[in-house]
């Protein structure tokens, strides 16, 4: 199937936790991160502030293995079902939403970033 990349090259991916259904975070993948992932069963996306491919957990091992990638109606946004090793978020939460709209943390912290970054 092919995938819309738009004008940027970039389209967005949400990874959801493949068992769980739990949302872990919102990234936006290139052809060649898909490429990536595609080849090696784990996650790579695109970094928008860095401007590089970035392999989920390639520096902190929290990895995602993708068991499925998924495309929307409109083909311009990518679905990545995975298992995720540890924590998705920077922040030590194992999902990036952990927080309410009021500020409420609602997510556990299962790692911490000081100890990993």
């Amino acid at each position: 199937m092919d995938v819309d990349f738009g004008e940027d090259g970039l389209v967005p991916a949400v990874a959801q936790d493949a068992d769980s259904g739990e949302v872990l975070m919102l990234a936006y993948v290139s052809p060649e991160a898909l490429d990536r992932t595609r080849e090696t069963g784990e996650a790579h996306y695109y970094s928008r502030s860095r401007e590089e491919l970035w392999h989920k957990g390639g520096s902190s091992g929290h990895t995602q293995a993708v068991r499925e990638v998924r495309v929307d109606c409109d083909a311009d946004t990518l679905l990545y079902l995975v298992d995720q090793n540890v924590g998705a978020c920077h922040t030590g939460h194992r999902s990036c939403f952990h927080r309410t709209i009021d500020g409420e943390n609602v997510g556990e912290r299962v790692f911490d970033p000081d100890e990993v970054y």
